[in-house]
């Protein structure tokens, strides 16, 4: 626990001046941010059914809090300026139409466990929302991915064309990679949907507060139980808790981005963006179709990653108890939004080229490794022999100009017969079948590989990943709205 460095004294003898609670400070103008002065709303009308059940308020001051909690919110629509989400505001509105006993509300509460639970709130809605975002961006990648189960694509390491693929199988990837961070975020809802109210200021209250009653009012699935960690600890690491998991998103979205974006560098692209609404044209280059959704894409991914940066950068170097870290909305929610939506944008327009992406397979010397595979399999020839006559061959036909199926049988023979003083073992029919794209994408053994059949079954799992994430997300969405419907009864039935 850290203490203060410094110490305001008073004249020896003097009166401390009243704090009233009416007072304001800076930090009024950065609160209120997602639903707070709705959530606020939401813990008042808990906190006093609660003190209610509990005895702590008499039944009749507290239907009398609970009718003046509701006029204030019904005088919301006609409230300029709008009211902010500090209850050093809220109460004087209350007073106003209770009188004294207002303050009775805030029995064993703080403005720090209230602002606990708004952030925890504005979490958790967040997270909802961006988690329904990422599960449809998903299932469209899963819906493209079922038609391109065949469609050969070149796949690159540093930059440079490496081995075939299809288009399916780089789409699955995408989606289970997404699919984690689905998994991620729903980690952190659990974690972030428990109740901090009721903690106080840090070390609860000599009143019998029921936290647990407050939890299931509030749609809370549990209690961070500790009150210091509630208020002091505990905001810090849910924020950085959502915002871990959606740096890591904004990065992977990113790298789709980049990867659909550079085919723009070539003539003819084998992917690009459907013309219209997602592509934009020069002022005076007729011939221009930029694809301005991949460049939003990708800035837009940086700029969220960058955001979630800052929410570490916040919380950094502070010490506990600091307000800095605890905003009442902690991460920002809009930007991933939109990232996850454009996304789904940029996956439904994705226009793919097959016989451009097949020839330029067929343009390099990507399906070397099958003839190295191949050597071994069928003539018991040790991996790297085969390997290094692989490479040879590719020097050979670069040299010459020549596309890979383009060598001439014969000089394959001899190359191999030069490097290894043997006769090459492959007949004329087998070598051209071991260096087609089609023998070597469909020919994959391995689980995980882009034969179409492993494709499907990935795809069927993924989609069947992406059904059980709906429900969850309607379960805990469920969860919330009952929990609110059941607080709104208990609160009409207290004020009368």
């Amino acid at each position: 626990m850290s203490g203060p460095t410094r110490t305001n004294a008073r004249a020896p003898g003097a009166t401390p001046a009243a704090e009233p609670a009416t007072a304001k400070d800076i930090n009024e103008v950065f609160r209120g941010g997602g639903r707070s002065v709705e959530f606020l709303d939401q813990i008042n009308k808990a906190s006093i059914v609660m003190l209610d059940a509990a005895g702590i308020v008499p039944h009749p001051v507290a239907g009398r809090i609970a009718k003046g909690i509701a006029q204030v919110i019904a005088q919301e629509c006609e409230s300029l300026p709008r009211r902010s989400a500090d209850y050093l505001d809220y109460e004087p509105r209350l007073t106003a139409v209770v009188g004294p006993d207002a303050s009775r509300l805030h029995t064993g509460r703080s403005r720090q466990d209230i602002a606990s639970a708004i952030a925890r709130m504005n979490l958790r809605d967040g997270l909802l929302k961006e988690l329904e975002a990422l599960i449809t961006a998903r299932g469209k990648l899963l819906a493209v991915a079922s038609r391109h189960t065949e469609t050969i694509v070149p796949a690159y390491t540093h930059g440079v064309q490496a081995q075939p693929t299809t288009f399916a199988h780089y789409l699955h990837a995408l989606a289970a990679a997404l699919g984690r961070q689905t998994e991620r975020l729903q980690q952190a809802y659990q974690r972030i949907n428990r109740n901090p109210l009721g903690a106080a200021a840090l070390a609860t209250s000599s009143f019998p507060i029921d936290r647990e009653r407050l939890a299931v009012l509030l749609g809370f699935e549990g209690l961070v139980e500790n009150a210091y960690d509630a208020n002091h600890l505990a905001p810090v690491d849910s924020s950085l808790d959502v915002a871990s998991a959606l740096a890591i998103a904004a990065v992977q979205i990113g790298q789709f981005a980049q990867d659909i974006h550079a085919q723009y560098a070539e003539p003819t692209p084998w992917f690009m963006l459907a013309t219209g609404e997602l592509t934009g044209v020069s002022s005076i280059m007729p011939q221009k179709r930029n694809p301005a959704a991949l460049e939003q894409l990708r800035a837009q991914a940086s700029i969220m990653l960058g955001e979630m940066q800052t929410v570490f950068l916040i919380a950094h170097n502070n010490r506990t108890g600091m307000f800095d870290y605890r905003s009442y909305d902690p991460v920002p929610c809009a930007r991933p939004l939109q990232v996850f939506k454009l996304l789904q944008q940029v996956v439904d327009g994705i226009v793919v080229n097959k016989a451009r992406a097949l020839a330029e397979v067929e343009a390099d010397y990507s399906t070397t490794t099958e003839i190295a595979d191949a050597l071994m399999q069928e003539a018991d020839v040790p991996f790297r022999i085969g390997h290094h006559f692989a490479s040879k061959l590719t020097d050979y036909g670069r040299a010459q100009d020549l596309k890979l199926h383009e060598i001439p049988y014969a000089e394959a023979a001899r190359i191999y017969e030069a490097e290894t003083k043997q006769a090459f073992p492959l007949s004329e029919m087998d070598f051209r079948n071991v260096i087609s794209a089609e023998h070597m994408v469909f020919g994959r053994r391995g689980i995980g590989g882009p034969q179409p059949a492993e494709v499907d079954r990935m795809l069927s799992n993924e989609r069947a990943s992406v059904a059980s994430d709906r429900a969850w997300l309607k379960d805990r969405s469920d969860h919330l709205a009952r929990a609110a419907a059941a607080l709104d009864r208990g609160f009409v039935v207290l004020a009368g």
